[in-house]
């Protein structure tokens, strides 16, 4: 497309309009603010009060690009390769899941339940939001992140390189051998893992299932709770004396998490409801 004008308030309503029959208005304008603010650096308050701001062709030329990926409802956390979770900016590729506000909520229950030199486990790191938001919280703390995917191990080394953050990363898969956490004992194990049974997937939206990773998302419908069963197992050896096990989990499986960890003897067992009101925590205590 040929821009006639290079006036931000201009520019801004011709890429909003772009975007009409892809997304709805709101989004659409909250998709344009960000991509401005992420190129120029202009604030939302700035973009309002600057109408008359002139962007310069390399400017333009990036939103445009950017635009014809957010048409392919790419998210736009692939195309800053940012995404703000607890205090911290952190950096993603489609390498990594996108962190989700409700992760933040579980970030959010386990810092009041933290004491300041607690040993953590995070399993299923990703980005690394949960092990670096605690360890940002909790520098005391001594915080062990593991996951399958040495690109994710490498993006979460990143993302703690650029806060100055000690965390131990480790390239394991927790459905296999653990001889490299084989000694360790651990006060609070925490998981985000997959979650989305194959059933669901038609459910979802397209920014989600063709961007993400799809070996961190789902699970077999006939075995959803693979991930939970095998990090319960593990924490029968690795979680320390009065230790506390920390799950995000499916909508839907709230019950038969809560069964699967009476099986393995947790019996303070606590199911609880994210800001949207659907049950998506689960914490257990022996």
């Amino acid at each position: 497309m040929q821009y006639t004008t290079n006036l931000l308030s201009n520019i801004k309503d011709i890429l909003i309009s772009e975007l009409s029959g892809f997304y709805n208005q709101n989004e659409s304008v909250q998709l344009i603010n960000s991509l401005i603010h992420y190129f120029t650096g202009l604030s939302r308050v700035q973009q309002a009060l600057k109408k008359d701001y002139r962007l310069s062709e390399s400017e333009i030329l990036k939103l445009h690009f950017a635009v014809k990926r957010l048409k392919k409802f790419e998210p736009l956390e692939y195309i800053t390769n940012e995404c703000e979770f607890h205090d911290l900016t952190l950096t993603v590729t489609k390498d990594v899941l996108i962190p989700r506000p409700e992760t933040e909520e579980l970030v959010d229950i386990i810092a009041k339940e933290m004491e300041v030199n607690e040993t953590i486990l995070d399993i299923g790191t990703g980005s690394g939001a949960i092990a670096l938001a605690l360890k940002n919280k909790f520098p005391l703390s001594s915080v062990t992140a593991v996951d399958i995917s040495d690109s994710a191990i490498q993006i979460a080394k990143k993302n703690a390189k650029k806060y100055n953050l000690n965390i131990d990363f480790i390239c394991e898969d927790i459905l296999a051998s653990r001889t490299i956490l084989e000694n360790k004992k651990f006060d609070k194990i925490i998981s985000n893992p997959p979650y989305v049974t194959i059933s669901e997937k038609e459910q979802m939206k397209p920014n989600v299932i063709d961007w993400e990773p799809e070996k961190a998302l789902f699970v077999p419908n006939n075995n959803p709770l693979i991930f939970y069963q095998h990090i319960l197992d593990f924490a029968e050896i690795h979680l320390s004396k009065n230790g506390k096990v920390y799950f995000e989990i499916n909508e839907n499986k709230g019950n038969q998490i809560h069964e699967l960890m009476h099986c393995y003897g947790y019996h303070k067992i606590t199911i609880l409801k994210d800001f949207r009101g659907k049950y998506r925590f689960a914490i257990g205590k022996k």
